[in-house]
């Protein structure tokens, strides 16, 4: 059985950011956002949770996914494995509540995900009501509605609060390095953005991913209400159900010690660059390359501390026109 993942603190006790993100591992954190008007209508009804989102939808469009009966709610490639099992729609937040409501009344609905809406510009009027203190306010929360939907295994390169506001969701967690027992898909090519496992949680006895029960072996699973919030670290592997017809979520995401919001080149970019530049050496170079890659970027030690402060280069701290920097002489080498 998957551990549970680690509670932070107690209820009603305030949370330090600098604490939950220190650990480097993820916390459920019970009634977070327990007060928010959001989470009372959610308790109330699904009905009062559609009405209090549509009072706020100013009409703007987001993005929607709907999946034929047939895929089971689960996010993913189609059988040719060169498209997606979803069709793709540009809607309004209301127009996504309706469609809800009259799926819940089909015996066997289609599955519709609205993900990624930042809430900024669908849903204004949330944001006078629903506010987390400890966050950076350049942190922009995004909402995701959906009925019964699965989103399998992946990763953000973000840290991530996610807010249950309605419904009930299970996050199932996994450390970053079970990456070789998750059989992940393409890193270009992925139905959600971010590259998904290949492999089903519900099929572990699928004989193509033979390894995904050694990765079970270090899942850590939280189910989520109402007014309860997960913190996901950076590069973490989850995997998140909706559990209900009706079911939101309010996440943030941020990169930790970058001004807790503020912009930053995105590292997956960086790996990309690595497999263009490394993966086609011979595995001499490749060796020399790695010790090089752990001396100047993984390691701990400051590989300038022999040069005068003035001179170092691309190798001091990386200010913003240090950066600038590094990216045009990228940009002259590509």
């Amino acid at each position: 059985m998957p551990a549970a993942i680690e509670e932070y603190g107690q209820r009603g006790q305030p949370l330090e950011l600098d604490d939950l993100v220190g650990g480097e591992r993820p916390r459920v954190i019970r009634g977070l956002c327990r007060d928010w008007p959001l989470v009372g209508w959610a308790r109330q009804s699904d009905t009062a949770l559609a009405q209090g989102l549509a009072a706020w939808d100013n009409g703007s469009d987001v993005d929607a996914l709907l999946m034929a009966p047939a895929e089971g709610g689960v996010i993913g490639y189609n059988s040719a494995f060169d498209g997606f099992n979803y069709q793709h729609h540009r809607v309004s937040v209301t127009q996504v509540l309706q469609r809800l409501a009259a799926c819940s009344r089909l015996p066997d609905p289609p599955g519709l995900a609205l993900q990624s809406a930042l809430i900024a510009e669908c849903l204004p009027g949330f944001l006078e009501h629903h506010a987390l203190a400890f966050l950076d306010p350049q942190i922009q929360p995004r909402l995701w509605i959906g009925n019964r939907v699965t989103t399998p295994v992946h990763f953000d390169e973000y840290a991530n609060i996610a807010c249950v506001v309605g419904g009930s969701r299970r996050f199932t967690l996994f450390p970053t390095d079970q990456v070789g027992n998750l059989y992940i898909g393409p890193l270009d090519f992925a139905p959600t953005g971010a590259a998904i496992s290949l492999a089903r949680l519900d099929q572990v006895d699928d004989p193509r991913f033979p390894r995904l029960r050694e990765a079970l072996t270090h899942a850590q699973v939280a189910e989520l209400q109402p007014g309860d919030a997960i913190y996901i670290p950076p590069l973490w592997w989850h995997h998140v159900e909706s559990l209900q017809p009706l079911n939101a979520l309010v996440n943030y995401w941020w990169i930790p010690g970058s001004g807790r919001g503020r912009a930053m080149p995105t590292a997956l970019d960086g790996l990309l660059h690595a497999i263009l530049s490394f993966k086609s050496l011979d595995p001499a170079d490749r060796a020399a390359w790695r010790t090089l890659l752990e001396h100047y970027v993984f390691g701990e030690e400051d590989p300038a501390t022999h040069i005068p402060a003035s001179a170092r280069g691309v190798l001091g701290p990386l200010t913003p026109a240090r950066a600038e920097q590094l990216k045009e002489m990228i940009r002259r080498h590509l």
